[in-house]
């Protein structure tokens, strides 16, 4: 039976007036949108809280630099779209664009990274040394960086106006995350809070509109039945080891790492682990994985052991796979703090395989990747496909 949109508090009875609400913007969007450009502003500026001291075992430093100073960054916009695999449903969009410093050293991150360099160095911390898989915390290097993100949800159909009960629901999500990764030349571990919304102020069903307007493709209908706004806070978790060598030089060479990672929040909880495989020519150090995945936006998975030429083209090939245990996703099992949004059921086990390549030329780097993935909920007719761009510059 079809649920209309008034089946729950703060339901859209009918479909906005557009010329009013593309000049209106919601308090929570405008709040995230400030919060992004000052955040972006204060990492790209040369603003330094307190001198840092050049050696790092110096007994009795007292810096307390909140950020590293001005350094190289990675600035890089990705898109993942499902007309990449000729489909229009499902997890049909994401765009994001980020930013991330350049690897700092422990004694560029202030008293923090400070405490983290102490527990490696522990004996009694033995534990801490295998979990992490660093072995020598001098070696250590730690990048930060930020993001904003919107990922879009239909269904197959985009006629019906009413909710279809056995199709992808509408979802959108709009926020921002902050992200620390920490690594050696074997291993990386990472954190990251990403905060955000769903429903109308995530602008999903505008900015479909915007494209489809602009390409002649029929609108959805049916957006009056998103998934409704919840304000969402998350952390996401993740580590990857390398299984294959650094490459020594600049001719074919083969690298990779598998992967653990975690997610816990309202948006998505799932625990998962993957693979990755690179091989080509001249493998640069930064590698930026080409979908939305958390903290996909790790451009140099580990510490370099290795410099390469600006001047020179890289040309490799990506595959991979994930797996993972899923617990809830917010665009298909919906909101949890919000009673009465009919919803679908996400399927406890979730894969994907993907396959792409990369080019590199002096500080610019394009990767694509083509993915598939498995059934996401139940009741979904077909397996799933799209395809990611990332496009990145290093300054």
């Amino acid at each position: 039976m079809a649920t209309t949109r008034a089946s729950y508090p703060g339901a859209l009875q009918a479909r906005p007036d557009r010329s009013g609400s593309k000049r209106r913007f919601a308090v929570l969007p405008r709040f995230l949108l400030l919060l992004s450009l000052y955040v972006l502003a204060l990492l790209a500026g040369s603003v330094s809280f307190a001198e840092v001291r050049d050696d790092c075992d110096a007994e009795g430093s007292t810096s307390l630099a909140a950020l590293p100073d001005r350094g190289d960054a990675n600035l890089s916009v990705y898109l993942d779209n499902d007309l990449f695999a000729d489909r229009d449903e499902n997890y049909t969009n994401g765009l994001r664009v980020s930013w991330i410093s350049d690897a700092r050293s422990v004694c560029a991150f202030g008293w923090l990274q400070r405490q983290l360099d102490d527990l490696t160095k522990s004996k009694r911390l033995g534990w801490f040394r295998r979990l992490s898989g660093w072995s020598d915390s001098h070696d250590l290097e730690y990048n930060y960086g930020v993001s904003l993100t919107q990922l879009m949800f239909t269904p197959t159909d985009p006629a019906p106006r009413e909710r279809l009960p056995n199709d992808s629901p509408y979802a959108g999500w709009l926020g921002i995350d902050f992200s620390v990764q920490t690594k050696d030349e074997d291993a990386l571990n990472a954190a990251a809070v990403a905060i955000g919304t769903t429903g109308r102020n995530a602008f999903a069903r505008e900015a479909q509109d915007f494209v489809h307007d602009l390409r002649g493709i029929p609108n959805f209908n049916g957006w009056d039945h998103q998934v409704p706004g919840e304000a969402t806070l998350n952390a996401y978790f993740l580590q990857r080891r390398r299984f294959a060598p650094d490459p020594e030089d600049d001719d074919f060479a083969v690298d990779g790492f598998w992967e653990w990672r975690l997610g816990v929040g309202n948006f998505l909880n799932e625990i998962g682990t993957g693979a990755v495989v690179r091989f080509g020519w001249n493998l640069p150090n930064d590698f930026a994985d080409a979908r939305l995945s958390v903290s996909g936006y790790s451009h140099q998975p580990f510490r370099a052991s290795r410099q390469t030429s600006e001047r020179r083209w890289s040309a490799y090939g990506i595959t991979g796979f994930r797996t993972a245990v899923v617990g809830h996703h917010i665009a298909i099992d919906g909101p949890v703090f919000r009673d009465g949004a009919e919803s679908h059921q996400s399927e406890p086990l979730f894969g994907e395989v993907y396959i792409g390549f990369g080019v590199a030329y002096r500080r610019w780097m394009v990767n694509y990747v083509h993915t598939y993935q498995s059934k996401r909920f139940r009741g979904q007719r077909d397996f799933h496909a799209f395809g990611s761009l990332v496009l990145t510059y290093r300054r």
